[in-house]
């Protein structure tokens, strides 16, 4: 599962990146927590645009939106034929936006030590997401879920999943509404090459939502993972 991750990509950088034509000026996030907005990037009159939408998929179907809370991560192996995300896999795909994300790795009785998983070259990236719409009277929301996938050799000895990094070719076909093929969408799903990432311990502050800073991503003491790199 991957529960927070970090985005502070400098606007300019971004919008080169991600091929937007626009990006606001965002507030750097160091410790992006569920139910939170998360900037992601959907088609609009054949255009990338960049959206705020709460992370934390709520079906159009649900009763309440609260279900939100317990949606967000999807199976990239399951997720086309689920209930609460197919109609979402099949049309309404989105790129969500981060610099890095978190993993917990346990150790014997110990608390759990938290990393900082990103791309050697700091660069940002996009995981692979789907956003819904839901409404009832006059309350309406647009969110979104992260699709997760086996891990790659570096994420592996840290925790058993890791959310979908799309490879930037791949980002045209799913942002695709005419592409609707779940075989061929989800062989978009694969692990990142752990060769182009990095992984370094960070100090528990991440723990809590409270702390949203530039210490949340600042390496803890001398810890190190073996097959990962430090700063």
């Amino acid at each position: 599962m991957c529960g927070r991750f970090t985005f502070a990509t400098a606007p300019a950088v971004l919008a080169e990146a991600m091929g937007l034509e626009q990006v606001p000026v965002l507030r750097p996030r160091y410790n992006v927590a569920p139910s939170q907005d998360v900037a992601v990037v959907r088609l609009q009159d054949d255009r990338r645009v960049l959206d705020l939408v709460r992370w934390g998929l709520v079906p159009s179907w649900a009763a309440d939106p609260s279900v939100g809370n317990r949606l967000i991560n999807a199976r990239s192996e399951t997720a086309a034929y689920k209930p609460a995300f197919r109609a979402a896999f099949r049309r309404r795909r989105c790129l969500v936006l981060a610099d890095g994300f978190y993993e917990w790795m346990k150790s014997g009785q110990g608390p759990a030590q938290p990393y900082l998983i990103r791309l050697r070259d700091a660069a940002p990236f996009a995981f692979a997401g789907l956003w819904e719409r839901w409404g009832r009277g006059d309350d309406s929301l647009v969110s979104c879920t992260l699709l997760t996938c086996a891990p790659n050799a570096l994420v592996a000895p840290i925790h058993r999943r890791m959310p979908v990094i799309l490879q930037r070719p791949d980002h045209d076909c799913w942002l695709d509404p005419e592409a609707q093929d779940p075989v061929e969408l989800t062989k978009l799903l694969e692990p990142y090459p752990a060769a182009r990432m990095e992984a370094f311990p960070v100090s528990t502050r991440v723990n809590s939502p409270a702390f949203d800073d530039p210490a949340c991503v600042a390496p803890a003491g001398q810890l190190s993972l073996p097959g990962a790199s430090a700063p």
